[in-house]
């Protein structure tokens, strides 16, 4: 999946899109997961910060054994394996024509993953955000466990927040409302989804002002 994935951003980085990436770490360590063992807060939601910049590493080998010229820009400072990050500096990146994966998330515990994406992508002044994910899009329940959810095609910010859909945690969303800022879910198996959205095709939820 991982190879498919780094076909597909390949490809659109050609078209002339400037891409900053986020990446989770969760195949690694799930900050709540170990809390719930009865691990301290702070120090679970670190870990997990840290499995994330693992994976920023490895997604920017694939890339670059692929031809394209990638930076990793980590919230927390490790200078022997990534980049500070600084907003001017991601900027600057990506006008260079370079793919910005952005890793360790806001650099601070009790902030998601989902959070530190529309952080860097209000700051980078991003277009919109696209979240993969293993379902089509929204559903009124989780369609892995409710067969009968049906399907979103598009809603508002506050609808999300008042019917509690959870598809991103409600600081990211009020994020994305407070700035205007579209969000895409859409499903991470479907080939060229990203590519379909950038060119206009319905695909997924779009989460926008009402």
């Amino acid at each position: 999946m991982v190879d498919r994935l780094t076909d597909e951003i390949v490809g659109i980085h050609a078209t002339g899109v400037e891409l900053g990436l986020v990446v989770g770490g969760g195949n690694i360590v799930r900050g709540a997961s170990a809390q719930e063992r009865g691990m301290d807060r702070v120090s679970s939601d670190y870990m997990g910060m840290l499995a994330t910049v693992i994976n920023a590493m490895a997604l920017q080998d694939l890339l670059e054994r692929k031809g394209l010229d990638t930076r990793v820009l980590s919230a927390i400072r490790m200078d022997e394996v990534a980049e500070p990050y600084i907003r001017r500096r991601a900027v600057r990146h990506l006008e260079k024509g370079r793919v910005a994966i952005f890793a360790a998330g806001t650099g601070n515990p009790y902030f998601s993953t989902d959070t530190a994406a529309v952080l860097r992508a209000t700051e980078i002044g991003a277009d919109a955000v696209l979240k993969a994910t293993n379902v089509d899009g929204i559903y009124t329940a989780d369609p892995r466990m409710e067969p009968d959810a049906e399907f979103i095609e598009k809603i508002s910010y506050l609808d999300v927040l008042k019917r509690d859909l959870r598809v991103m945690d409600a600081t990211a969303i009020s994020m994305c409302r407070e700035n205007d800022l579209p969000i895409v879910i859409f499903n991470i198996h479907r080939k060229d989804a990203v590519k379909s959205i950038l060119a206009g095709e319905p695909v997924g939820s779009t989460v926008v002002e009402g």
